[in-house]
C-alpha cells in the first residue's frame, strides 16, 4: 500500500470542487481512459480576471483525485498569470508530499491547468496540444514534456522520468531516448554551473570539502543509476586521491563490477569532484 499523507487521504476521501463549471472561461482535458488516468479542469474568471470558480472531473487513483482537488484549492482567487506559475512540485508540497511513483498525478494536474489557460487565451481548444516529437507512444509523452519535468524537478534517471510522466512505463522501447534527454540536460546544467569557490580561486579542495562533494556526487549522480539495476554503493573511506568503496546489492555480484567502478563510479567522481581521484573497491 502507498504511504499517503493525511492531507492526500483527506483530499481523496473528501475531494473539493468536483464537477464542471457552468459556462467556463477555460477548459483543459489531459490523459485518457486507455492510459488509466484522465482529467478535465474548468474555471471561470470574475470581473477582476481572477479565478472565481474551478472544478474538476478525474478518472484515476487516489493520488490523481487528491492532486486535482488540491490544485483547484490552490488556484482559486489567483490571476491567470499567477495560476500559470503553479508547478507540479507545488501541488505535491501542498499535499505534504506524494510517493515518487505517483508524481505523474501532480504533473497531470498542471498539464490540465495549462491546457485550460491555453483554451481561455485562444478561445478554443480544450485538449492539450502535443509539443515536439512524441518519445513515448504508449502514453503520448513528448520530448517537450520530458524536458519540462526533468528541468523543473531536477530528475536524474529514466526511472524518475517514468514516475513523473509514465514515459517508459509501457513497452519500454523509449527508455534509450529518455536517457539521451536526461543526459543532455545534465550536461547542460554542468556546463552552465558556476565554479565552486575553491575552483574560482584556483585552490585545492580541503579534505572535508572533497569528502562532502564525493558524498553528494554518489547520492545524486551515481546511486540512482546503480539502483536502477538493483545495486548500490557504500563509501568506505577517502585517503588522499583514493576513494575506497564497496559495491552492494546486485552490483556486488555483477560480472562487470570493475566496469561499473571505473566507467561509472570513477568517471562521475572525476567529472564532478576532481580529475585525480582513483576508485578502489574494498578488499573482501
Amino acid at each position: 500500500m502507498w504511504d499517503y499523507t493525511g492531507k492526500v487521504l483527506d483530499h481523496f476521501r473528501n475531494p473539493r470542487n468536483v464537477g464542471v463549471v457552468n459556462k467556463p472561461d477555460g477548459i483543459g482535458e489531459v490523459g485518457s481512459l486507455a492510459c488509466g488516468d484522465a482529467l478535465k479542469l474548468t474555471f471561470k474568471l470574475d470581473e477582476n480576471k481572477r479565478i472565481q470558480d474551478v472544478k474538476f472531473q478525474t478518472f484515476g487513483c487516489a493520488s490523481a483525485i487528491a492532486s486535482s482537488s488540491a490544485l483547484t484549492e490552490m488556484i482559486k482567487g489567483k490571476t491567470i498569470e499567477e495560476a500559470e506559475n503553479v508547478t507540479n512540485q507545488d501541488i505535491a508540497d501542498y499535499l505534504g508530499g506524494l510517493p515518487e511513483q505517483k508524481m505523474h498525478c501532480s504533473v497531470m494536474g498542471r498539464e490540465a491547468l495549462l491546457a485550460a489557460i491555453e483554451s481561455y487565451r485562444t478561445g478554443g481548444k480544450a485538449h492539450r496540444v502535443l509539443e515536439g516529437k512524441v518519445i513515448c507512444k504508449c502514453f503520448g509523452v513528448t520530448e517537450h514534456d520530458i524536458e519540462m519535468v526533468v528541468r523543473e524537478n531536477n530528475l536524474a534517471t529514466v526511472e524518475q522520468v517514468t514516475h513523473y510522466t509514465k514515459a517508459g512505463g509501457g513497452c519500454g522501447k523509449c527508455k534509450g531516448d529518455i536517457e539521451v534527454i536526461v543526459e543532455r540536460i545534465r550536461a547542460e546544467r554542468l556546463k552552465a554551473a558556476p565554479p565552486t569557490s575553491a575552483e574560482a580561486a584556483g585552490k585545492r579542495l580541503t579534505t572535508i570539502e572533497k569528502i562532502r562533494r564525493i558524498e553528494e556526487t554518489i547520492e545524486k549522480e551515481i546511486r540512482p543509476m546503480l539502483r536502477n539495476d538493483g545495486g548500490d554503493l557504500e563509501l568506505i573511506d577517502v585517503e588522499g586521491s583514493r576513494v575506497i568503496v564497496a559495491l552492494r546489492g546486485m552490483c556486488a555480484r555483477c560480472q562487470v563490477a570493475q566496469f561499473t567502478l571505473k566507467d561509472v563510479v570513477e568517471a562521475k567522481l572525476k567529472e564532478f569532484v576532481s580529475p585525480d581521484l582513483v576508485v578502489e573497491e574494498v578488499s573482501k
